[in-house]
């Protein structure tokens, strides 16, 4: 198994220490671990973010899982990302930031629309319809800058409502998208784990995934570990890894890397 989806307590909405998370993946037999919290951006206002480290931590993140991946390289394969949103104004600093530090990978994760200075996060914005479309629009332009190595849960919309005629629609365009221009779909855990908790199916969603099954698009699981028990307990990777296989489609472990010049 690997796994290229998983946070760190610096982005405020996780538990653990940076090696509990590489000794439960161990335990859990994974081969590579990737790490990739929520990006820090340099924003050109006084914005400071609730979700995701400050400028002022990336240092020290990088640090830490340098030297873990120097410590455990005989037990485990450890690269280093971010989740990145797609900000316009902000995509040439970004690139020039990955490029500085040699990041492994970037994925995907759309959960602000323009950016978190403005707009709320896109898993309760998008029951509005027009809402809903300014997240397909700008997902696909971002997938255009071909920055990232896939599309993190692409159904994320589904946490703000029910299933519907425009939830559909969305599913199609998005879908046709990201088979038109071979881009990896994440199949993610914590929207799993979510709907589990609450009762409810968010995302992944069953309607969503048929129709990404019907343009034969490739899939990534993301276990979106949050808690170093997200990674020990491989329970519901192995419920998704079956149910994505009953709808045929293709199960992908591998990304693209990133290449620097």
């Amino acid at each position: 198994m690997k796994n290229f989806h998983t946070h760190t307590s610096r982005c405020m909405h996780a538990s653990g220490k940076d090696e509990e998370y590489v000794l439960a993946a161990i335990e859990a037999g994974y081969e590579v671990l990737g790490f990739s919290d929520h990006t820090p951006w340099k924003y050109d206002s006084d914005f400071v973010a609730n979700m995701r480290m400050p400028l002022s931590q990336f240092d020290e993140y990088y640090q830490s899982i340098s030297s873990l991946k120097e410590k455990y390289k005989d037990q485990i394969e450890i690269k280093i990302g971010l989740e990145c949103e797609y900000y316009p104004k902000y995509m040439e600093w970004l690139k020039s930031f990955a490029k500085e530090y040699r990041l492994d990978y970037l994925i995907f994760g759309n959960h602000y629309y323009e950016s978190d200075e403005y707009h709320m996060y896109n898993g309760a914005c998008t029951r509005n319809d027009e809402m809903l479309d300014k997240y397909v629009e700008s997902t696909i332009e971002g997938l255009d800058t071909g920055v990232y190595c896939y599309l993190a849960h692409p159904d994320l919309f589904m946490r703000a409502r029910r299933w519907d005629k425009k939830c559909e629609e969305a599913a199609h365009r998005l879908s046709a998208y990201c088979k038109e221009h071979d881009v990896l779909m994440e199949y993610n855990l914590a929207g799993l784990r979510s709907s589990i908790s609450r009762g409810i199916m968010e995302y992944p969603h069953d309607e969503f995934w048929k129709i990404a099954a019907q343009y034969g698009n490739r899939v990534i699981i993301g276990v979106d570990a949050h808690s170093p028990k997200h990674l020990r307990d491989t329970s519901l990777y192995e419920v998704s890894y079956n149910k994505l296989k009953d709808l045929k489609m293709e199960i992908v472990e591998d990304i693209d890397f990133l290449h620097y010049e």
